[in-house]
């Protein structure tokens, strides 16, 4: 009891006396600990003798001081605190037991002080304040809170090092991938989606507490920083998951965020990452707004090669990219409007807020500047892809 030595010395040979039975005291403690204190009912966490042991060296521990001074280091409470911390013991339930184990030693005491002579109610008094300030369960609880932070340090490196050999592709057999659900606390099978937010500056993390948010929605997800996003596997086994995923998304969105498609392999990762990032590149221009890929053919032809797709775009629509940044965004966007259109000028009319002619004047338009006939289901095609591949690399 390193934090207040001066015991009254009156009490030494009532402590001596004790400490010839501190055997029986240590197995009298562990069995009220037993009966009082949840944790400790029945060896499934800690073993009757293990536990009669500690209570036998922590008794001993504070009766030698008692006697002489000595017994004050506190090893032994500090290596209990560090042992209930890695078997998971929680806090409140080990210091319940110290509590319950100090009423033990103190009514031993106590009775002892009742038939000894000249004691006064000043030395019982004394008694007490050095017990309730003494250094046992401070010691243990302060070792119980290092060794949990340092518990939880190991696993942020262990699951920082998973995040990362998901990401780049180091995860390659099955039992890799278990381990790396179990660490990560992703189920083993998806789908999943890649999730990919760009960083507001270097070391700075896009979206904020948004692993707990996600777990708030019963989505679970794993997350790095990148030099220049914020990235993310998220779990989304259930119909409603994706919906579940853009509204927590949306509440947090304070930049531009890119989604991949759902894929059902861990392994697939960084193939998901890479779908997130040209999806998020197709947000350019917005200062905020969630882009998700579109998984279509055309989509995935141009993130499968997406530098020769940039080059067939600026080839086929080198004319329409030719023009005055105003004339060129409309025709490319009335370009855009007539493919969510299904091909049809009126529905399109309708999404741009224009008239059908204005729409076919502009349609015609970019036939003559492209050489390239909407009526020609090939030239449709070249169009599609190029459009799809201009979205994601316009800046090229």
């Amino acid at each position: 009891m390193s934090r207040t030595p001066q015991a009254p010395a009156e009490i030494a040979p009532i402590a001596a006396s004790l400490l010839t039975r501190s055997e029986e005291l240590g197995a009298r403690m562990a069995r009220r600990i037993r009966a009082q204190v949840t944790y400790y009912r029945g060896d499934e966490h800690v073993p009757f003798e293990e536990l009669a042991a500690s209570c036998r060296r922590n008794c001993e521990q504070v009766l030698r001081q008692l006697v002489d001074g000595r017994g004050g280091d506190m090893a032994p409470a500090q290596e209990t605190g560090r042992e209930r911390a890695r078997r998971g013991t929680p806090l409140a339930e080990l210091l319940h037991a110290y509590r319950v184990g100090s009423e033990v030693l103190w009514s031993a005491i106590a009775a002892e002080a009742r038939s000894a002579q000249g004691l006064t109610t000043e030395t019982i008094m004394s008694l007490a304040a050095w017990w309730v300030n003494g250094g046992l369960a401070a010691a243990a609880s302060d070792a119980y809170r290092e060794e949990v932070s340092e518990l939880v340090l190991q696993r942020e490196r262990e699951r920082s090092a998973m995040v990362e050999a998901l990401f780049t592709g180091l995860l390659t057999d099955r039992t890799t991938l278990w381990e790396a659900g179990d660490v990560l606390g992703l189920p083993t099978g998806g789908p999943y989606v890649v999730v990919a937010a760009e960083v507001p500056g270097p070391g700075r993390e896009a979206l904020p507490g948004i692993e707990a948010r996600l777990h708030a929605e019963g989505l679970r997800s794993a997350w790095r920083l990148l030099p220049d996003l914020h990235v993310g596997v998220v779990a989304v086994q259930h119909p409603e998951s994706d919906e579940a995923v853009l509204r927590v998304l949306e509440r947090s969105l304070a930049v531009r965020v890119g989604v991949s498609p759902a894929y059902r392999d861990l392994r697939e990762t960084p193939r998901a990452l890479r779908l997130a990032r040209l999806a998020l590149t197709g947000a350019r221009g917005r200062p905020t707004g969630i882009a998700r890929f579109d998984n279509s053919p055309a989509a995935l032809l141009v993130a499968a090669a997406p530098d020769e797709a940039g080059r067939i775009a600026r080839a086929v629509l080198d004319g329409v990219l030719r023009l005055p940044a105003g004339e060129r965004d409309r025709l490319l966007e009335t370009l855009e409007c007539w493919f969510a259109a299904a091909g049809s000028a009126a529905a399109a009319a309708r999404l741009l807020y224009c008239h059908r002619n204005t729409v076919r004047y502009r349609l015609h338009r970019l036939e003559d500047l492209t050489g390239r006939s909407l009526r020609d289901p090939r030239a449709v095609a070249d169009l599609a892809v190029s459009l799809h591949a201009l979205r994601l690399t316009p800046g090229e």
